[in-house]
């Protein structure tokens, strides 16, 4: 397991305060990008619910967060896994239409894509060597 990871999935588990999908793909990363708790927070504060307007996928947002703190600011491989296991979606609305089609429920499916986010963020920060 990864701790950041073990981070993302604690704060989805805490009902008050609610982390959004954004800041629970950041906050785990926080320390190690050089932000406190707070300032993490304040940067996703608007990724919910794909921007507050079922724009982009919050935690997909909150990925392009970490990866450009890191640096990297070619996320096309990031792009590519997420597009190859969501149908080509990476915008909140599709990705809750096609979840309900099938039957899923939000919460279960919004941490999925938390989970998934912190996943390939922290896989692509070790190949680029900006995690030990």
């Amino acid at each position: 397991m990864s701790q950041y990871l073990d981070r993302a999935k604690e704060l989805r588990a805490i009902v008050t305060p609610h982390y959004n999908c954004g800041q629970s793909v950041l906050l785990p990363f926080a320390k190690d990008a050089g932000l406190t708790e707070a300032q993490a927070l304040g940067i996703c504060a608007n990724f919910g619910r794909g921007l507050k307007r079922e724009a982009a996928c919050g935690a997909v947002t909150g990925g392009l967060v970490v990866l450009g703190l890191f640096g990297i600011d070619n996320p096309e491989a990031f792009y590519q896994a997420l597009r190859a296991s969501h149908e080509g979606m990476l915008e909140c609305a599709d990705l809750l239409r096609r979840n309900e089609a099938l039957g899923g429920e939000r919460k279960p499916h919004c941490d999925a894509l938390v989970f998934e986010c912190v996943t390939l963020v922290e896989q692509i920060l070790r190949e680029q060597g900006k995690l030990a």
